[in-house]
């Protein structure tokens, strides 16, 4: 019954651990570019009370093992990339990735960092920039004169200059890819960065080495599923809830065994 208890409030705390990771699925439903996250339980060591295979009962060996577990942990946050929807907003600064890949963007510390966010702007010099002031890499400067920005499916930026018919081209955008992107770690603020379990990352040019095209005036919107979520919701909170139940019973025996008299 002890175990049990033991159990049980692991139990308790698992779910509660997957309540939180619900909830912000739930809180990011409507952020830009974001992508769903999922926690990765395991059981834990089991104890042994008797080997399967030894001694003998009724002349044969027992077929199976009698162990008793010690409740489940939480083991590990994975990310699911898939692709979000595509939204249309007529802002020429607003870009979507159709596909793989990522933005980069420097750092204030000089580090690169990734992101699906393509909510992009310009800085007082021209910088095409991040809404959180962070400049795109490859660095992109666009001169005052330019009454239009024209971003093609491969990268390329160009403006138009008043009077002109003719655009010009000012920089390529590049993107990153993974071979496993899940291995990212969020940052927070729509970023990711690289570690050794994503591996390096593969810089080129939009729709080349499996690198998704790029859509001017379209974002991509949260890949989380609400409806989902909410089932997810309901499933640990019963969870928690038997889990619960489970060191009441417990309590409510060792209380019995405690008033047995002899």
């Amino acid at each position: 019954m002890l175990r049990a208890l033991r159990t049980a409030a692991l139990g308790m705390t698992t779910q509660q651990m997957g309540v939180d990771n619900i909830a912000n699925n739930l809180a990011n439903a409507n952020t830009t570019g974001y992508k769903r996250s999922t926690i990765v339980f395991q059981d834990l060591l089991y104890q042994t009370i008797q080997s399967g295979g030894l001694g003998v009962q009724n002349g044969s060996a027992p077929p199976a093992s009698l162990q008793v577990g010690h409740g489940a942990a939480a083991v590990a946050t994975v990310r699911n990339f898939t692709q979000g929807g595509l939204i249309e907003t007529g802002n020429s600064l607003d870009i979507a990735i159709n596909g793989d890949g990522f933005f980069q963007v420097r750092q204030p510390d000089g580090t690169i960092a990734y992101t699906r966010d393509g909510t992009l702007t310009l800085s007082a010099e021209g910088r095409l920039i991040t809404q959180s002031g962070l400049p795109v890499e490859p660095d992109i400067t666009l001169p005052p004169e330019a009454v239009q920005i024209q971003i093609d499916q491969d990268g390329l930026v160009k403006i138009f200059l008043q009077g002109e018919s003719e655009p010009q081209e000012v920089g390529q955008l590049e993107l990153a890819r993974f071979i496993n992107p899940a291995g990212l770690r969020p940052l927070g603020g729509n970023l990711y960065e690289q570690t050794e379990a994503s591996g390096e990352p593969l810089i080129s040019t939009p729709g080349l080495d499996g690198l998704g095209t790029l859509r001017q005036g379209f974002l991509e919107v949260s890949n989380v599923d609400v409806v989902q979520e909410m089932v997810n919701l309901i499933t640990a909170q019963r969870a928690y809830e038997v889990n619960s139940k489970v060191v009441t019973s417990s309590d409510e025996m060792l209380q019995m065994a405690n008033n047995i008299k002899r």
